[in-house]
């Protein structure tokens, strides 16, 4: 009780706690009560709080006056309870946690220590930057609630403005006129082969290379934005390719090229999966690798939310390549 009476500040502010005769005890004399109480002794308990004996005698007379009630029999040596004063007592003290809990509660919470994030994601492959970064951040602030929505762009940036996400991550290099956006990290774009495929034995491959080949995309996740990719790399080009969409998880694709489906293209993070039956090429003509950016509201001032961003800020100053690169062939759709 000591630790919990001291937590708790030491006011004479004309507020404090209503009761049934309708007028306003001061939360100070609850306090000084409670230590009275605890120690069973006037001066230990003024010394306890430092504050005077006098002060502790007049707020606890005070108090039975109010109350019309007897809260301690007074002796030579100390005081000790009455019964209706060991009543009111453990009422006060329940009270009391409850307040001291509900401050360090908004005192957690108002330092990002405390409370819930919600966190939209392309994807979270074992091992990647994402997942990493969230890993760290849930060790640093284990008192965060993390929700999670895998989506496509578009959708993330639609929960953003419904207020249903706090940030999300997603891959490009966005700007929009109503949200906060800052690129991360990046990743080289890869092509992800059977591992029967011609090209499967070379060190690398082209865009030349790949045209007239069957890309596998998803509906969801970046599947709308590697379409984009892929129809803008292989415009013009001959033999014409076919793209095909399937409404599957990233790993169901990446079985399905590995049993000759066709091809599709990941970011270097997808290869970490090590998928049976596919390769992971590097395509030598894509200009730049591809970079992932985060993306939040401005009215979101949330101190949660700035302890992500500014632990992704430290995990990129670590890895240089996360910040070096320019805009983004990718767009949202």
């Amino acid at each position: 009780m000591r630790r919990r009476l001291h937590s708790l500040p030491m006011t004479d502010r004309p507020w404090g706690v209503p009761t049934a005769l309708g007028s306003r005890i001061p939360l100070a004399s609850l306090i000084q009560t409670l230590a009275v109480a605890e120690h069973l002794n006037f001066r230990h308990a003024a010394s306890a709080l430092g504050v005077s004996l006098s002060s502790v005698s007049a707020r606890v007379k005070t108090l039975e006056e109010d109350l019309g009630v007897i809260l301690f029999e007074r002796h030579a040596r100390g005081v000790r309870l009455t019964e209706a004063g060991r009543r009111f007592v453990e009422h006060v003290a329940a009270g009391v946690d409850q307040l001291d809990h509900a401050v360090k509660t908004a005192s957690l919470a108002a330092s990002g220590e405390h409370g819930r994030l919600r966190i939209g994601v392309h994807a979270l492959i074992p091992h990647s930057f994402l997942a990493s970064l969230i890993g760290r951040y849930r060790e640093n602030h284990p008192l965060i609630d993390i929700d999670m929505m895998e989506g496509t762009a578009r959708e993330a940036v639609m929960q953003l403005r419904a207020d249903r996400l706090d940030i999300a991550f997603v891959a490009g290099a966005l700007e929009l006129p109503d949200c906060h956006t800052r690129r991360i990290w990046t990743e080289p774009l890869l092509v992800a082969l059977p591992e029967r495929h011609p090209l499967a034995g070379r060190d690398a491959t082209t865009w030349a290379d790949l045209a007239g080949e069957t890309f596998l995309v998803r509906h969801g996740g970046t599947g709308p934005q590697v379409q984009d990719h892929i129809l803008l790399r292989l415009a013009g080009r001959w033999p014409t390719s076919s793209i095909q969409r399937f409404d599957v998880e990233r790993g169901t694709l990446l079985s399905m090229v590995g049993h000759g489906f066709g091809i599709t293209i990941v970011g270097a993070a997808t290869s970490l999966l090590r998928t049976s039956g596919v390769v992971f090429l590097p395509i030598a003509d894509e200009p730049e690798p591809i970079p992932f950016s985060a993306v939040w509201s401005p009215s979101n001032q949330g101190a949660a939310l700035r302890n992500l961003l500014d632990l992704a800020s430290e995990m990129a100053r670590v890895d240089p390549s996360a910040l070096s690169c320019r805009d983004s062939v990718l767009s949202l759709p």
